[in-house]
Order: structure tokens, then sequence, then C-alpha cells
């Protein structure tokens, strides 16, 4: 157990900011899973945008890393791409 009221305050501090990493990541990858089962152009052309600005914002903000980021937006806009 922590012996230092500084390190109880980071741990509090780290338990509160994994929740709100945790929370964020799952929904990008719902929303970017969504995506991906999507048959539908238009309806994959027009879900894009919102996929994509949620993905910078997490690289903003390093939850997530902005390599990973451009991946998944380049491997989505090749999915739309493929889709007739």
């Amino acid at each position: 157990m922590a012996n230092h009221k500084s390190s109880l305050k980071r741990i509090r501090q780290e338990e509160k900011r994994r929740l709100h990493n945790r929370y964020y990541a799952k929904t990008m990858r719902n929303a970017v899973r969504k995506l991906r089962a999507t048959t539908d152009k238009a309806a994959a052309v027009e879900m894009y945008p919102s996929v994509q600005k949620a993905l910078d914002k997490l690289a903003k903000i390093n939850v997530i890393h902005k390599n990973k980021a451009s991946n998944l937006k380049s491997k989505l806009a090749q999915y739309i791409q493929k889709l007739g």
C-alpha cells in the first residue's frame, strides 16, 4: 500500500484516467466494427468522417498511437472503396 499522500493521489488519478481511456478506446473499437460490418456504401461513406474524427481525437490525447489511427483510417478508406 502507498505510504505518501502524493502516491495515494497518483493512484486515484491513474484509475480515473484508465477508466476514461478504456471507455473511449472501446467506443472507438465499436465504431470501427460497426463501419466494417456495413455493406451499404452510402451508409459507410456517411459514417466514415465521424469515425475518422474519433480516431484523430484519441491519437491526439495519446489513448491510441498516431500510427494506429492512421492505419485504421487507411484500412477503412480501402474497405469503403471496395464496397460496390
